[in-house]
């Protein structure tokens, strides 16, 4: 119920069509429960079988002989009519009668289900828009050990399960109860009798349904993780199908997959055969207590002549119709199960708390005045520290780099200046500010970020930069395309600038792609510019055009270059060479090489004169 609690707080924006949904509710209850009563008079119509013909009115004794008054009222009302116009035309009535409570009972109930559905449905957009909200606002390091397909299969397959089985009940919380509520009275006002000998087998019923659902949970659960586990299969193929061709790896991936949907398959099975064992076995025991019903309600006809046969047969009505909402909160019983299994998965994400939030009086800064400073700041991903006492200074306007064999922290100095990751000990700063201190989102507009990986989006080439300038007009786009050199290769496409890139951009080639990117962040304009090894990957051709409009875009800017390639920062103001996360060299490319140090050996390794 905790669970259900949390999911419920998506509901109040649609209070109102909850309301609606409770009052149409109540009045389908109401008229399920008159349906049944409206079948005494016509069976006292066509049986002709009160005991005594009555032409007087009979008179309000109080609530204790009610149904005394109500019975006598019925015959005087059906014995006078039937005196004066005979049977036919008050049996007609009778049928009309019975018409308009049918009709009234399922005008309600549709209003009831026309009304949950836009609850249902905004809930469900709602949890969806909050889960990928969550998911974009939390730090990288909170999915660097979840597979994706198991974030894509909580947003998707498990959100709709918590439509299906925890927003049922909100169909049911009013309707079916009130209905049992409803038919009970009704049967306790035909037959008190039998109502309390009805309630002794009720609870063995209950009892025993409620045996099957025990370890629906469990079962749940294993089902969701498991669809979670082989959508990451699927993704991560998809994701290196040029990988898995190349190595023949196909059936080692398919092994995986098969073993995922066999597994997925047996907890399916077992969930769903003991899910649909919930709705026969309550038939079955409604049944019981049914036949039950006629054994006893039979003597109280035959033997003791205390309930009429056409009161009688109304009652065998209305005890089966406990039986449709007794099966519906049984299955919503189930459905709650299942639920919680799901809810649990999508409130691990909407709950987890991110380390990366805003201060509540976080500053909202517009501009970059003086310098970056990294002040003896310690970092680690897990145990190790990856970074130790680091300290440097990034005057506004000059372009530092970063150089340092892999795993040396070069690209951990991009994470934590961006704010991907918060640092351990120490601080950074921006014109003295820390950068704890400002809005995510200002701090970021401060910066300009392209890295090693061309991240691209299956998109056109114009909605791809406008990522990094939502505003900006089609010469701007094309202006920032000249700088970064991409304009060459785009203006001689078919569509030019609306040209879709494919998949990851995969309708290019590696040195357009990086091109692409260093065009986004040319149109955003942002007074600093990271760059994490933007030429790596990248032949010399394409090197030498990327690396031209890089220097296009670095000028006039503040910029911290990541750099395994050294060619491409020798004119760098300042060149920081890292070891194991500290700094052991520093100066312009021509001091460190006078050095003769660990600067030196790194360029002879790479041949560059």
């Amino acid at each position: 119920m905790n669970y259900f609690k949390q999911i419920l707080r998506f509901a109040k924006p649609y209070k109102s069509y909850g309301v609606l949904n409770i009052i149409c509710n109540i009045f389908y209850a109401l008229f399920s429960t008159l349906s049944f009563l409206a079948l005494i008079p016509v069976l006292k119509v066509l049986f002709n079988t009160e005991k005594e013909i009555i032409y007087y009115e009979p008179v309000w004794d109080g609530l204790k002989n009610s149904k005394t008054y109500l019975t006598d009222s019925l015959n005087c009302f059906i014995t006078d009519n039937m005196a004066t116009q005979g049977k036919m035309p008050v049996l007609t009535y009778m049928i009309v009668g019975i018409i308009a409570v049918f009709m009234l009972k399922n005008l309600f109930n549709y209003l009831a289900m026309y009304f949950i559905t836009f609850l249902r449905n905004g809930v469900l957009k709602d949890i969806r828009n909050e889960l990928y909200e969550k998911s974009v606002s939390l730090p990288l390091s909170f999915f660097s050990e979840k597979r994706k397909g198991d974030t894509m299969a909580r947003i998707s397959t498990d959100v709709l399960e918590i439509q299906h089985s925890f927003l049922s009940i909100l169909e049911l919380i009013v309707r079916e109860p009130l209905t049992i509520v409803f038919t009970l009275a009704a049967m306790l006002f035909l037959s008190a009798k039998l109502t309390l000998f009805v309630f002794i087998f009720i609870p063995v019923s209950g009892f025993l349904i409620s045996l099957i659902g025990k370890k629906l949970k469990k079962h749940s659960d294993k089902v969701q993780q498991e669809q979670g586990f082989f959508l990451s299969i699927v993704e991560e193929t998809l994701g290196g199908l040029k990988v898995i061709k190349g190595f023949n790896a196909e059936g080692i991936f398919g092994e995986k997959f098969k073993e995922s949907t066999s597994r997925f398959n047996q907890f399916s099975n077992t969930l769903l055969n003991r899910q649909n064992l919930a709705s026969p076995t309550s038939e079955f025991l409604g049944i019981c207590v049914i036949s039950v019903l006629l054994w006893y309600g039979g003597k109280l006809v035959f033997i003791d002549g205390t309930l009429e046969a056409e009161m009688f047969l109304a009652y065998i009505g209305l005890a089966y119709n406990i039986l449709t909402p007794a099966k519906a909160i049984s299955k919503a019983n189930y459905g709650v199960k299942k639920g919680n299994a799901a809810a649990e998965r999508v409130l691990e994400i909407l709950n987890t708390p991110s380390p990366l939030q805003d201060k509540p009086d976080a500053i909202d800064k517009k501009e970059f005045n003086s310098d970056i400073t990294i002040e003896n700041i310690s970092f680690k991903y897990e145990d190790e520290y990856v970074l130790n006492n680091f300290s440097l200074k990034v005057p506004k306007g000059s372009s530092v780099a970063l150089v340092g064999q892999s795993g040396s922290g070069k690209s951990t100095i991009a994470n934590l200046v961006t704010r991907f990751y918060d640092v351990n000990k120490g601080a950074i700063k921006i014109d003295n500010l820390d950068i704890k201190d400002l809005t995510k989102h200002s701090l970021r507009n401060l910066m300009g970020l392209v890295t090693q990986d061309s991240i691209l989006f299956n998109d056109s080439i114009k909605n791809n930069l406008l990522i990094g300038e939502p505003n900006a007009s089609d010469q701007e786009i094309i202006n920032a395309l000249k700088v970064a050199n991409a304009w060459e290769f785009i203006k001689d496409l078919p569509a030019g600038i609306e040209t879709n890139i494919g998949d990851s951009g995969n309708k290019l080639s590696g040195g357009q792609k990086q091109r692409l990117s260093i065009a986004r962040a040319v149109l955003k304009n942002p007074p600093i510019m990271i760059l994490d090894e933007a030429t790596s990957a990248l032949d010399s051709e394409s090197e030498r055009l990327v690396q031209s409009a890089l220097e296009n875009m670095m000028k006039n800017r503040t910029s911290i270059v990541i750099a395994h390639r050294l060619s491409t920062i020798q004119n760098s103001n300042l060149i920081v060479v890292m070891q194991k996360g500290e700094i052991v060299e520093q100066g312009t490319h021509d001091e460190l090489i006078i050095k003769d140090g660990v600067y030196q050996k790194l360029v002879t390794m790479q041949s560059f004169e």
